[in-house]
């Protein structure tokens, strides 16, 4: 009876595609939050600026968003080195994390930059929307720590 290898030398490449995915996905999710949103601070800029400080908050929270890959990529390099027996099961396991933060951070940075762009536009005619804008901001952003939560869980999964 002979013994299947479970370390196939191609391994690696689904834990490096899960730590390129969790990054480069995460961090289009902020940008893609940060440019809409910009462009509705941009726009209100000229009419009140008195706003404009309070208008970064769906910046800040896009910028978060890439953090998120940032730490779930690091935990997955953690675990990937020339010397240690990954399997495949490990591979897999660190592409469905890269996966799982990285979609769940563009989702939410799309969010956040819909919500930020015409929440600050609509700020400047009624300043009592405020807190709801916020709200609504948060719950965007949560999208984003659920996708992290989920793939710290299963980085704990590996075998070995």
């Amino acid at each position: 009876m002979s013994e299947v290898d479970y370390s196939p030398a191609f391994a690696p490449f689904f834990g490096f595609a899960g730590c390129a995915m969790a990054t480069i996905l995460s961090a289009a999710g902020a940008a893609i939050g940060t440019v809409k949103s910009g462009i509705g601070i941009a726009g209100i800029g000229t009419f009140a600026p008195e706003l404009m400080m309070k208008s970064l908050i769906p910046v800040v929270m896009s910028g978060i968003l890439a953090v998120y890959g940032l730490v779930v990529s690091v935990l997955i390099a953690g675990g990937i080195g020339p010397d240690t027996d990954y399997s495949l099961f490990n591979g897999f396991m660190h592409l469905a994390c890269g996966l799982c933060v990285g979609f769940s951070a563009l989702a939410a940075g799309y969010a956040i930059g819909v919500v930020g762009d015409e929440g600050v536009r609509q700020l400047m005619n009624q300043p009592r929307l405020f807190v709801g804008i916020v709200l609504i901001l948060i719950f965007a952003e949560v999208l984003g720590l659920y996708g992290m939560i989920i793939a710290l869980i299963l980085n704990t999964k590996g075998s070995g």
